[in-house]
């Protein structure tokens, strides 16, 4: 069989037309009416042999091929001055090729938009904090933004952002120690001021220092206090704490 595709495989009389002229691998300007006609003839047959229905619009093109064949076979008259502005059927016939390939390359840019959309999935937003397992509010008035401002003001009293001279140290600093040490001074003491507890004046000891007092108050082991706005931030032993 010559032809292989079907007619339920076009979109319509001017997708059989264009996919006709690819296969003769011409222009659509250089199309002969005579010989276009006879291929498109020729395919509607073909599917009418293999019993298969043809819209009523391949039908109506099919007409408008042999009229267009006919007219170009028949010897040319003169056209009279009132058919002088009438457009011809095979120029129209061009020009309706070229909006509908037009139409296509749209249509196939469309379709590749929309296929690169599919791809994308959005959501929209909830509210996570039932997933929040950890409060950040180390008590009802101190915040994590508060003691981070007190640390901050700490080291600028003690020029700890001033580069400090290189020295050899033996001592090392872990959170664990330091937060044994921290519970072991409020054991005593049962409450000590923030700044106090920074004995030695070491980067180390005090980076140490001020992870231990973030840890501890996560755990719920320390509580820490502010009476006023501005006053001394106080650390003070939690009550009723049970350590896992």
């Amino acid at each position: 069989m010559d032809y292989t595709v079907t007619i339920d495989q076009f979109e319509g009389p001017l997708d059989l037309l264009l996919h006709l002229i690819k296969q003769s691998d011409i222009e659509i300007e250089e199309i002969e009416v005579s010989k276009i006609a006879e291929q498109y003839l020729k395919y509607i047959q073909k599917q009418e042999e293999m019993n298969l229905d043809i819209a009523s619009e391949y039908l109506n093109m099919a007409a408008e091929l042999i009229e267009m064949k006919s007219n170009h076979l028949l010897p040319r008259q003169k056209k009279d001055t009132t058919d002088e502005f009438e457009e011809d059927p095979k120029d129209r016939l061009i020009r309706r090729l070229k909006e509908y390939e037009q139409y296509k390359k749209v249509v196939s840019s469309l379709r590749e938009l929309e296929e690169n959309r599919n791809l994308v999935y959005t959501k929209e937003p909830v509210n996570l904090s039932i997933y929040q397992t950890t409060d950040t509010t180390l008590s009802e008035d101190i915040t994590l933004d508060k003691l981070l401002q007190a640390f901050q003001e700490l080291l600028k009293r003690k020029e700890l952002e001033k580069p400090l001279h290189t020295t050899v140290t033996k001592k090392e600093y872990s959170v664990s120690k330091r937060s044994f040490e921290i519970k072991e001074i409020l054991r005593k003491k049962k409450k000590v001021a923030f700044q106090e507890l920074f004995h030695e004046w070491s980067r180390d000891y005090v980076v140490v220092t001020f992870l231990s007092i973030l840890d501890l108050a996560k755990k719920q082991v320390l509580a820490i206090e502010q009476t006023h706005n501005f006053d001394e931030i106080v650390l003070a032993v939690k009550e009723e704490t049970h350590e896992s």
